[in-house]
């Protein structure tokens, strides 16, 4: 891992990563900005950024996981629990100056982490758009419009 991680690191610039900085600062976000689960898929396979999966380790075991990625949880258990631990467990496992990708279930929790990162002081925290699972539809059920796995992304379960 360590090898993607230096290449990470020097690979910050990156057209995709440079159209979704110039969105997030019109848009005033507290952090790098967001990329769609594709890109997000495209630019850890080449080495340009660290996937980060934010979920709990329940959902990862039982929903499913992007092969590769680091897992610092933002929330733990069953409630989502906030990890009051997660800027010095995503520092323990990745370098500050990588270019992080935060999944989540929706992108709602991978956004709170983004930012929580920034502050940190990883200055490339990039939420994954549509998260795992996706947004819930009006019958109550993901994965049904969007999302890494609706996108045909790979992903594993235990």
């Amino acid at each position: 891992m360590s090898a993607v991680l230096a290449e990470s690191a020097a690979s910050a610039s990156h057209p995709v990563l440079d159209s979704a900085r110039e969105t997030a600062r019109a848009a005033g976000l507290p952090y790098a900005g967001s990329v769609p689960p594709a890109e997000a898929w495209a630019l850890a396979q080449a080495g340009a950024a660290v996937l980060v999966d934010v979920r709990s380790a329940e959902e990862r075991k039982f929903v499913g996981q992007v092969p590769g990625s680091v897992h610092v949880a933002w929330a733990t258990g069953t409630s989502l629990t906030r990890n009051p631990r997660f800027a010095r467990e995503l520092e323990a496992k990745v370098p500050k100056n990588a270019v992080l990708l935060l999944l989540c279930r929706s992108g709602k929790r991978s956004a709170l982490a983004a930012e929580a990162a920034t502050k940190a002081g990883f200055a490339s925290a990039f939420n994954v758009l549509e998260g795992f699972e996706g947004e819930i539809n009006e019958a109550q059920q993901r994965g049904t419009a969007d999302g890494w796995r609706f996108r045909g992304l790979p992903w594993i379960q235990d």
